[in-house]
């Protein structure tokens, strides 16, 4: 007999007075894959004050506590929320930027002009091995974003062997004089990115053609090393170049593709932050579910010619995107995060664990100071953001089992002519036996009414969090850094084999039961 829950909403549709039911059966019988870790993914490039001032304030600094130059309040919020793999150093930067440039002695470093991003002067200090020894303190997995649209195939290739060799080599001879005997052993390299924008505005044709290149020159014909080179994926729903990146270039030199989304307004105008009206913030959803139909879409195109499903699916560019905060560099794209951004991450999230079979990556831009962050810094202050609490409420299903979902009759969230569903949700089961179950309530001013039925699931034990704030605008400040925060949730009361339960308008939940 297969395992499901049934949950079962009624509640009454703003703007029509129609009772609409929710039915989602969670099929424990049908597990098949696992929710890579990796979906939790974060993105460091250098922009703004994501780096400087965000995750590096420099080893000479004596007002803010550091480990060689890293903040240690950056590192161990980053740590709770046990962040997998973190993408650096871009993003567009990625492809103006050349690595031996940015190790050896820091004062004979030279200098850089961010051309993408403000146009600011950097002066290289922080560099390969800042950034890596810091993957290694925060525990997570390195993603390098290699220069293709400015570099060659032989700076690649020695940045591979200088970070990877473990023999005798020029690249790693050059390592150990800089510091570090032992190689770090990166596994996710990105070779360039955007490559249809500022990574060189190509063809996806000529891009094809460059990547079999660069790839062939990073490691042996067989790939020993175990890299996953990720080649440069659409924007959008731009599924020709999916299906030209799929078409040309063959199993052996390829083991992800990227794919970048954002949920905006209008690319024109993109609205404020945190001074937006509901019709802006139904946009915004709207963009940000369609995620759902991208990644079905370039995940079929994907399946023409890799059924076996050996070449993975990286979301390396996701979140919300606005206009800048009144008063600050239009380069920095420092914007504030408040309730509506904690909706864009649960149904993203939830989207993303759906589709495990194909999206083994994800990484939410950008992870301190730059659009939807989950760290904001103030000389000494910082700030965890409601996506944060987001993503650390979700952390539960890093490498879980994902249970299939049937979601059927979803009520709606109604405007201007237009329907999204409002309820998303996704499951897990980890290797304690517990189930997770993330549900999130995009609608504005309707709570949902949850019959949870535990037929055949033994329900020892059910504790909730919850992340839900009076208005959608809220956010957390320096003044005020705890405005919104998980907190426990237990308006549920068991009935037998029915669990009811109440998620109030613009939240996220959280239940484990075991």
């Amino acid at each position: 007999m297969k395992n499901f829950l049934l949950i079962t909403s009624i509640i009454l549709i703003s703007r029509i007075s129609v009772i609409a039911q929710v039915e989602v059966e969670l099929f424990e019988d049908q597990i098949n894959h696992t929710i890579n870790k990796n979906i939790y993914g974060h993105f460091a490039e250098h922009l703004g004050r994501c780096i400087y001032d965000g995750f590096y304030v420099g080893e000479d600094n004596t007002t803010i506590p550091h480990k060689n130059g890293v903040r240690l309040d950056v590192i161990e919020a980053l740590r709770d929320l046990e962040i997998p793999v973190l993408r650096w150093p871009g993003g567009c930067f990625a492809d103006t930027y050349h690595w031996k440039d940015g190790v050896g002695p820091k004062n004979k470093r030279p200098t850089i002009v961010n051309q993408w991003w403000g146009g600011v002067v950097e002066d290289n200090s922080f560099g390969t091995h800042d950034f890596l020894n810091m993957c290694e303190v925060l525990g997570a997995e390195p993603y390098l974003a290699a220069n293709v649209g400015s570099g060659t195939v032989k700076e690649l290739a020695d940045w591979v062997q200088y970070v990877n060799h473990d023999g005798i080599s020029p690249m790693a001879k050059w390592r150990k004089e800089n510091g570090r005997d032992k190689p770090w052993n990166v596994k996710y390299w990105g070779v360039g990115n955007e490559m249809w924008g500022c990574g060189g505005n190509m063809t996806p044709e000529y891009y094809a053609n460059l990547y079999k290149q660069y790839a062939t020159f990073m490691v042996d014909w067989s790939n020993s090393a175990g890299l996953y080179r990720i080649a440069s994926g659409a924007s959008d729903n731009d599924y020709h170049w999916t299906e030209i990146m799929m078409r040309d270039i063959p199993k052996h030199l390829i083991e992800a593709i990227a794919l970048h989304s954002y949920a905006v307004i209008d690319w024109n105008d993109k609205g404020s932050a945190t001074a937006f009206n509901e019709s802006q913030y139904f946009t915004t959803m709207e963009r940000a579910l369609n995620m759902e139909t991208l990644v079905t879409k370039h995940s079929a195109i994907m399946d023409k010619y890799d059924p076996e499903k050996e070449i993975a699916l990286f979301v390396d560019e996701w979140g919300g995107w606005y206009n800048v905060e009144e008063g600050t560099n239009p380069g920095f794209l420092y914007q504030q995060n408040t309730m509506r951004d904690a909706m864009i991450a649960g149904t993203t999230l939830n989207i993303f664990n759906n589709h495990a079979d194909r999206v083994k990556m994800a990484n939410l831009a950008q992870t301190i100071n730059v659009l939807q962050a989950v760290l904001l810094t103030k000389e000494e202050k910082l700030v965890l953001t409601p996506t944060y609490h987001v993503m650390n409420m979700y952390k539960v299903h890093q490498d879980a089992k994902l249970i299939p979902v049937s979601l059927n009759n979803n009520t709606s969230y109604e405007m201007g002519g237009k329907s999204l569903p409002a309820v998303s949700v996704s499951a897990s089961l980890n290797d304690k036996g517990e189930v997770h179950i993330s549900l999130v309530n995009i609608h504005v001013t309707k709570s949902v009414k949850v019959d949870l039925l535990l037929t055949d699931l033994k329900a020892k034990s059910i504790t909730g969090q919850i992340l839900s704030s009076d208005h959608l605008q809220d956010h957390n400040t320096f003044d005020n850094p705890s405005k919104i925060s998980q907190v426990s949730f237990s308006s549920f009361k068991k009935r037998k084999e029915k669990l009811e339960v109440s998620i109030p308008q613009a939240s996220v939940i959280v239940l484990k039961i075991k």
